[in-house]
C-alpha cells in the first residue's frame, strides 16, 4: 500500500516576505484535498530572516520543517535536500513564491494516486517575464532539447515525484546536477499538467540576468557532451575558412593580383586562434566540472535543521 503522505519541498533563498504567505496558500489547498501533507522549506544560504520565519511557523506545526544551509549552494542542492529529508509516498518541488500555483499539486497527486511516477509540470506561459528573459529562456530550451534528445520546452522544476523515483535521483554519485533534466532521463510513467505561471506574491525575483547564464551554462555542461563534439565541427569549419583563404591567394598571386599578404595573414590568424581559443574554452569548462566532481565534496552542508533545533528545546 502506497505511502499517502505528500511531501512539499520549497527552496528558498531570502524569502522572508512569501513564507508566512506560501505556507498558508499550500495548507489551506492541502487541507481542502484531504491530501496528507509535510512542508520542506530549505534556506539555501539566506541572508534575511528566511531561516528564522520557518522555524516559527515549525514550532507551531510539526508538519512543517526547516533546513538551513551554511552558505549559498544553489537551488539544485535546495532541491536534492529536501528530497532527501522527505518522508512521502510522493515529492512535489515548487517556488517559494507560489508562481507554481499550489492548485496544481491536488492535479499532480491525483495522477500519482492513479499510478504515475513523474509528474511533469508544463508552462501554458511564462507570465510576466520581460521580454529578453523569454527570448533567453526559449532559446535555452530549444538548445538543451537539441543536446539531451528530450523536449524539454516550457519545462520547469514544478513536479511531482513518487518515492521510488526520489531514490533513484539520491542514489546518484554526480555532484553537479539538473534536476529538471534528469526527471526526464530517469524514465519511470509519466504525466503532464500544465498551468500558467502566476505573479510573484512578495519581493522580486533573486535571479539575475548573469546568474540565469551562469545557471544555463552549468547545466548544459553537467547533463550533454555535445558541446565538446561541437569543437570538431568548430575546427573543421576554421580549417575549411583558412584553405578557402589559401586557395584565393595563390591563385591572386597566380594571375600577378596578389595583395600584400599582411592583410590575408591576419584573417588566416584571427579565424585558426578565434577557433583555438573557443575550442579550448569549452574543454576548460569540462575540466573544470570534471575537477569539481573529482574532489568529492557534498551537494551541501546543513547548518540548522528545525527538528534538530526542537530537540534541543526539549
Amino acid at each position: 500500500m502506497k505511502n499517502p503522505l505528500l511531501s512539499v519541498v520549497i527552496p528558498a533563498f531570502n524569502e522572508e516576505e512569501n513564507i508566512c504567505n506560501t505556507a498558508a496558500v499550500v495548507q489551506e489547498k492541502m487541507a481542502a484535498a484531504q491530501i496528507p501533507y509535510e512542508l520542506i522549506f530549505v534556506s539555501d544560504g539566506s541572508r534575511d530572516a528566511t531561516f528564522d520565519k520557518v522555524a516559527e511557523l515549525a514550532k507551531a506545526d510539526a508538519r512543517i520543517r526547516g533546513l538551513e544551509f551554511s552558505r549559498n549552494f544553489g537551488k539544485e542542492a535546495a532541491i536534492f535536500a529536501g528530497l532527501e529529508a522527505a518522508k512521502g509516498g510522493c515529492a512535489v518541488v515548487m517556488d517559494c513564491d507560489l508562481q507554481h500555483p499550489p492548485r496544481t499539486i491536488v492535479e499532480m497527486y491525483r495522477l500519482w494516486e492513479q499510478g504515475y511516477e513523474i509528474v511533469e509540470g508544463v508552462k501554458n506561459s511564462r507570465g510576466s517575464e520581460s521580454a529578453l528573459r523569454k527570448w533567453f529562456a526559449k532559446g535555452f530550451y530549444k538548445i538543451l532539447s537539441a543536446l539531451t534528445g528530450f523536449d524539454m520546452e516550457n519545462a520547469s522544476d514544478f513536479k511531482l515525484l513518487d518515492s521510488r523515483v526520489v531514490r533513484v535521483l539520491l542514489d546518484m554519485p554526480e555532484r553537479k546536477t539538473f534536476f529538471r533534466a534528469l526527471s526526464f532521463w530517469v524514465g519511470f510513467k509519466t504525466a503532464q499538467v500544465r498551468y500558467d505561471v502566476a505573479k510573484r506574491a512578495f519581493g522580486k525575483t533573486k535571479w539575475s540576468f548573469f546568474g540565469l547564464f551562469r545557471y544555463a551554462v552549468s547545466n548544459i555542461i553537467s547533463f550533454s557532451t555535445k558541446p565538446l563534439a561541437a569543437v570538431n565541427y568548430i575546427g573543421g569549419i576554421s580549417v575549411f575558412a583558412g584553405l578557402i583563404l589559401g586557395i584565393q591567394t595563390l591563385v591572386r598571386w597566380a594571375n600577378g593580383k596578389a595583395v600584400e599578404g599582411f592583410t590575408t595573414v591576419i584573417l588566416l590568424l584571427l579565424l585558426l586562434g578565434g577557433a583555438i581559443l573557443v575550442g579550448l574554452g569549452i574543454i576548460g569548462t569540462y575540466l573544470s566540472a570534471i575537477y569539481q566532481e573529482t574532489k568529492g565534496r557534498p551537494r551541501y552542508i546543513v547548518r540548522q535543521d528545525t527538528d534538530k533545533l526542537q530537540e534541543n528545546d526539549q
